[in-house]
């Protein structure tokens, strides 16, 4: 039995909300992210932050769940930013293009100014 290692909290921050996650995105725990993110669209939050700042993995799964996202958000005139300074993690969304598709921050503070 696998552990699941993903902690997920979201706060409110002007008109934009924060999702901070931590641990893992992998194909165990990318659902539990997804459904999050759809929770918040169908509320009515189409401006997010996905903070990765404590994010240790990210495989396919997580990617195409923020590429999800991202169009999740877009159908509303939305938007889906990252924080993430890790470069193994920043060596990714190069790797697949995505580094030019998100709007990646270093902090969470640089994504809310």
């Amino acid at each position: 039995m696998r552990v699941v290692n993903l902690t997920l909290s979201t706060r409110e921050v002007g008109a934009r909300t924060v999702i901070a996650v931590g641990g893992e995105i992998d194909v165990y725990t990318a659902p539990k992210l997804r459904d999050t993110i759809t929770e918040l669209v169908a509320g009515g939050t189409y401006h997010l932050v996905v903070d990765m700042e404590a994010v240790e993995f990210l495989d396919s799964t997580g990617l195409g769940v923020l590429v999800g996202g991202l169009k999740k958000v877009r159908a509303h005139d939305g938007s889906l930013e990252l924080v993430c300074n890790a470069d193994r993690l920043l060596k990714i969304f190069k790797i697949t293009g995505l580094a030019k598709v998100f709007v990646i921050h270093s902090s969470a503070d640089a994504a809310l100014a």
